[in-house]
């Protein structure tokens, strides 16, 4: 594809790159074209200034067409990065250049595993078409199968542990009881010790039995009620000394999903978060988001579901460690001291049980889960299913500062500092499991 796209760019854009500094755009068909390539692509001029950058790549980079048309790829990448070098050996060169894995890292931008394709413009000295593509969203997708094996491994080990465990563990601590009342004094503290030992296994059991597979009842959720349920849970109890900011999309039409489930994940996220940052400047942002192109293949058939909505929790803490990132969501990976390592491989069965994706990315000062959710289903005419981007309202609160977002949507933004709002006595909501791995 990416010899395609040169060929297409060489075609159309040299006048364009040649008149760039008098704001000259590509002709409409060019650009129609360009925007609807899913790839980022990029015409960088003699300096490495932007001078074209379709849909896909203001994605990528995080900013406008307009922001990036005002400064230059070294702005966004440090010296002696890889990007930078390919691009001067096009030039160099004066031929295609491309490599893989590439690790795009600064206070800016942060991408990983990327695969860059340069070529040169014979027509336009100095310019270089740079064509890119994220193997992380495929890297990522491929994990979340693998997570989602995890949990159905966890589900079938569950049933077998209720069944088989406990039952027995029911006479054993019936039996201790009993010979507790003719037990001498030092025979009576063993006889608590085995009480004591059964009751964790039992608890240990029963938070296994969670990842029973059970049916789920999905419908229309607003996720901003749910978000601002979580917040307010989470304002009132673990969470009310940190700064919580809400970031939220108020096009966005509802969640096909469950309510409940959607609170339960939602609430040991933002646990999890809260955990990990500072408790003096720690911060936790909750945002929704509307992505195009996320989509899945249901096994078995040719449906693709579509994937659309992102809510994203993300807080400034240490990071989570690179080694058990890969591992993160299996069953009993834990990094805190005495955790059973439950919380998120039960976050990432729940969410497969609501129809969607969960990822991670972290870094020191930056860890962010995302949620990929789909929008309910309506059935039209010829039995095809589509769906109506209807806006859902945001819950009722104080006005909201608007921002741009990286879609191009308004943005409502509201800061809540460590100072809690009164708890809503209504409020009622499925008890936080709680994450054994610390961000």
């Amino acid at each position: 594809m990416s010899g395609a796209v040169s060929a297409l760019i060489r075609k159309v854009t040299p006048r364009a790159v040649k008149a760039a500094r008098g704001a000259a755009a590509l002709p409409p068909e060019a650009a129609a074209i360009l925007a609807a390539i899913p790839a980022p692509v990029v015409v960088l001029d003699e300096a490495d200034r932007f001078r074209f950058a379709n849909p896909a790549a203001e994605l990528f980079f995080q900013l406008s067409a307009q922001s990036l048309s005002q400064i230059s790829l070294r702005d966004l990448l440090p010296e002696g990065s890889r990007l930078l070098s390919l691009v001067a050996q096009v030039r160099s060169l004066d031929a295609p250049v491309s490599d893989h894995d590439l690790l795009l890292e600064s206070p800016r931008l942060h991408r990983s595993d990327v695969s860059a394709h340069g070529a040169p413009l014979p027509e336009v000295p100095g310019a270089v078409v740079l064509t890119l593509q994220d193997g992380s969203a495929a890297q990522r997708l491929d994990r979340q199968l693998n997570f989602r094996g995890a949990a159905r491994g966890a589900s079938a080990m569950a049933a077998m542990l209720a069944h088989e465990v406990k039952n027995p563990l029911s006479g054993i601590r019936g039996a201790a009881q009993l010979l507790e009342q003719s037990a001498s004094e030092d025979d009576r503290e063993l006889c608590t010790l085995i009480q004591d030992e059964v009751d964790r296994i039992r608890d240990l059991v029963e938070r296994m039995d969670m990842f029973s597979e059970r049916p789920v009842e999905r419908g229309p959720v607003n996720i901003h009620e749910v978000l601002g349920h979580v917040r307010r849970v989470a304002g009132t109890g673990f969470a009310a000394h940190l700064r919580l900011v809400e970031e939220y999309d108020p096009s966005l039409p509802p969640v096909f999903g469950n309510r409940d489930l959607l609170v339960q994940v939602l609430l040991n996220l933002v646990k999890n978060a809260a955990e990990a940052v500072n408790p003096i400047e720690g911060e936790v942002v909750l945002s929704t988001a509307y992505r195009h192109g996320v989509r899945i293949a249901v096994p078995g058939s040719e449906e693709r579901v579509h994937l659309p909505l992102e809510v994203s929790v993300r807080d400034n803490g240490h990071g989570i460690p690179e080694e058990v990132r890969a591992t993160l969501f299996e069953p009993f990976i834990t990094t805190k001291r005495g955790g059973q390592g439950l919380g998120l491989a039960l976050v990432a069965k729940l969410v497969a049980d609501a129809g969607g994706l969960i990822a991670c990315e972290s870094r020191p000062g930056r860890t962010v889960f995302r949620l990929s959710l789909p929008m309910p289903p309506q059935v039209t005419g010829a039995g095809s299913q589509t769906v109506a981007r209807q806006p859902i309202p945001l819950a009722a609160r104080a006005p909201a500062q608007p921002s741009a977002s990286r879609e191009g949507h308004g943005v409502a933004r509201r800061d809540h500092g460590a100072q809690a709002p009164s708890r809503d006595p209504s409020d009622q909501t499925l008890p936080a499991v709680e994450d054994d791995t610390v961000s």
